[in-house]
């Protein structure tokens, strides 16, 4: 097991396990919010799921605050909130803090394989400037909705910024490459 895979975390229901559990398959990990203009993204990480999950597959999703208050809620609302108004099938961990001095170790290691994302950071950046906000500069995750791709033994192979879409043909062009068989469907 790599470093990655024995980091202790928990699941939304308070469950002890870590990223070895998922061992032999392709994950994406993202940090996600409730209460975010890129909370819609639920839906396409649902159908990224839904259409490779059977391949070896999974999106992990890590609630977090850290972002302009935008995961206000407890583990039970987050859960209810993303089986209510997105169906999400996919597993959801503990609310944990993706960036500051109460980084989890989790993020920590994310970030330190893979120290910067693939996207239109600079734009996004930008943009939080304009509403009078400081984002973060790399290594650290910038906002919402960051995704790191993991092979399947255990290493981040690609890491894309927020407003890099589930089903932006970078990433899938990723994860068809992380695929046993390297092929996504048309």
């Amino acid at each position: 097991m790599t470093a990655l895979q024995e980091i202790p975390v928990e699941t939304i229901n308070g469950e002890a396990t870590t990223l070895g559990d998922y061992a032999g398959d392709v994950l994406l990990v993202v940090n996600v919010a409730s209460k975010c203009g890129l909370t819609p993204q639920y839906e396409a990480l649902e159908a990224l799921y839904s259409e490779y999950r059977d391949r070896g597959f999974a999106v992990l999703g890590f609630p977090a605050n850290n972002f302009g208050g935008q995961e206000p809620g407890t583990n039970t609302e987050i859960a209810d909130f993303c089986a209510t108004n997105y169906s999400v099938d996919f597993p959801l961990f503990s609310k944990i803090s993706v960036v500051g001095e109460d980084q989890h170790p989790l993020y920590r290691e994310l970030t330190a394989q893979a120290p910067s994302a693939t996207g239109d950071k600079e734009a996004f950046r930008d943009r939080l400037r304009g509403f009078g906000m400081t984002p973060t500069e790399d290594p650290d995750v910038l906002w919402n909705f960051e995704k790191f791709l993991v092979s399947r033994d255990g290493r981040v192979v690609g890491r894309f910024a927020p407003t890099v879409t589930p089903d932006d043909p970078a990433l899938v062009a990723a994860l068809a490459s992380e695929l046993d068989d390297g092929q996504v469907a048309g």
